[in-house]
């Protein structure tokens, strides 16, 4: 490997990206499983139509990864330990409204994708989930835990 490659080998897979990969994948297994206890449980009782579930699902999956997420990326991923109550708010405040921003457009694309496309609702999670991912990244080290 030449020292250019090299170079950006180290500079792409280093702590905090893989860190975040491990981080993402947790998050997103927090996610998925909080999706599926309660898409199914609003399934089986046969009160809601299948739309209600899975909104009602994506959006109590997207609250439980998104503090998950939080917690590890501030404290593992990021090694962000400033713990003053304004730095807090601020940087909280800037995940939550990033990942608002993430989870709407996530919530719309699922919607598109099962009510309008016809998409398996699980298919569709996992696209969706691809797509998240990615753009929590960059939000995250661009403009939420920068140094």
């Amino acid at each position: 490997m030449t020292g250019k490659n090299k170079g950006l080998f180290q500079k792409v897979l280093n702590y905090e990206t893989i860190s975040y990969l491990i981080a993402g994948v947790l998050a997103t297994l927090v996610d998925l499983g909080v999706f599926t206890l309660v898409n199914e449980a609003l399934s089986r009782s046969g009160k809601l139509d299948e739309i209600t579930a899975v909104m009602i699902a994506q959006v109590s999956s997207w609250a439980a990864a998104v503090l998950f997420a939080y917690i590890t990326n501030k404290l593992l991923v990021f090694r962000n330990y400033d713990f003053s109550p304004s730095h807090l708010a601020a940087e909280a405040s800037s995940f939550l409204a990033a990942r608002a921003l993430s989870g709407l457009l996530v919530t719309l694309v699922i919607w598109a994708m099962v009510d309008l496309a016809g998409i398996d609702e699980y298919i569709a999670k996992l696209v969706t989930t691809v797509i998240n991912v990615v753009f929590n990244y960059v939000a995250s080290k661009l403009f939420i835990f920068k140094k």
